[in-house]
């Protein structure tokens, strides 16, 4: 399946933030694997500094450079990059300043941070313009290098302000080369090539998070993808005996008779109770996926769902998730 046979047809640029403890760098890496999967090349790109990608793939910790950690299903590739913001800045500074050699006597001395502190939104000008020219990158026969370019971005609440860096910079520089700089990164982010896409939890709070994501970006003009839900739990009873549990009405009674039946009649009736309080439990959350599935169907977005997996996750898992998204028609 090619990009544009997709909801994300011609996208380029895939960021995916996400409210923390949903699975943002899980979805992320399993994005970028369906993205490749049929002979693509793809760049996954790490901003935080958490090794979150190596983790991920099982490899060792990422150096400062492209390197591949997968192959894709049907061929193709993954890259990954994870950004070192000290290391983007001295070659922020070589490219635009030709200092190299100042450049590495600022990390020596600590200017690198002080810079970063009293600059944030230049950190972010760099983060963003590493990824951007990844995305625009040509080889020398005039083709992208990278067919698709995903990038694990910060968290929900920081995702504006991230990716909106002509507004970052503004206080900083009216010209020269950071002004130049976050003009082409906001080129990039605002092009019909680039999308957001928001992975939340059957939860309250993600879910209201990733609502209000949305309209923050819509609100600036930034581009809203999908909507990925990850970790779904599938309901294991039928809709009567779901009703059943939820108003606390299971027959216990029937419940003892099926252990001991099956051979287990010590403590039945113990059993039994603890049986009807997990089903009572799953009720209580199968109703509150439902709910807020029917919130996110006001947005009026893709909506993509990754089942939670039962043996946790591991590197099968990621391809498994992988294959979910292509099933759906993400990649």
């Amino acid at each position: 399946m090619s990009a544009r046979d997709t909801d994300w047809d011609g996208v380029r640029l895939h960021v995916v933030t996400g409210k923390g403890g949903t699975g943002k760098t899980t979805v992320a890496g399993a994005l970028a694997l369906a993205l490749a999967a049929g002979g693509r090349k793809v760049l996954l790109v790490e901003v935080e500094g958490r090794q979150g990608i190596a983790q991920l793939f099982d490899c060792a910790p990422l150096p400062y450079e492209e390197r591949r950690v997968a192959v894709a299903p049907d061929g193709g590739d993954v890259y990954a990059l994870a950004i070192d913001t000290e290391e983007a800045l001295i070659e922020y500074l070589e490219m635009f300043y030709n200092l190299k050699r100042a450049g590495k006597a600022m990390t020596r001395l600590g200017v690198v941070d002080f810079v970063t502190a009293i600059a944030p939104g230049l950190r972010d000008v760099i983060l963003t313009g590493k990824t951007s020219e990844a995305v625009r990158r040509r080889d020398p026969s005039g083709a992208f290098v990278y067919d698709a370019v995903v990038m694990d971005a910060p968290p929900t609440g920081r995702i504006c302000k991230f990716l909106n860096v002509n507004e970052e910079v503004s206080g900083l520089a009216k010209v020269g080369p950071i002004r130049n700089h976050a003009d082409t990164v906001m080129r990039v982010v605002r092009s019909p090539e680039t999308v957001v896409h928001f992975v939340t939890l059957l939860e309250e709070m993600p879910v209201q998070e990733a609502m209000d994501g949305i309209a923050e970006l819509r609100q600036v003009g930034l581009p809203v993808g999908g909507v990925i839900v990850n970790m779904e739990h599938p309901p294991l009873l039928d809709e009567e005996a779901l009703a059943a549990a939820g108003n606390g009405e299971l027959d216990t009674d029937a419940i003892v008779r099926g252990l001991k039946a099956a051979g287990l009649e010590h403590d039945a009736e113990t059993i039994a109770v603890g049986l009807a309080a997990e089903a009572a439990e799953h009720a209580r959350r199968t109703a509150l996926q439902r709910r807020e599935m029917e919130r996110l169907r006001t947005l009026d977005r893709p909506r993509y769902v990754l089942p939670l997996l039962p043996d946790g996750m591991d590197l099968a898992g990621l391809y498994d998730l992988a294959q979910a998204l292509r099933d759906q028609g993400a990649a």
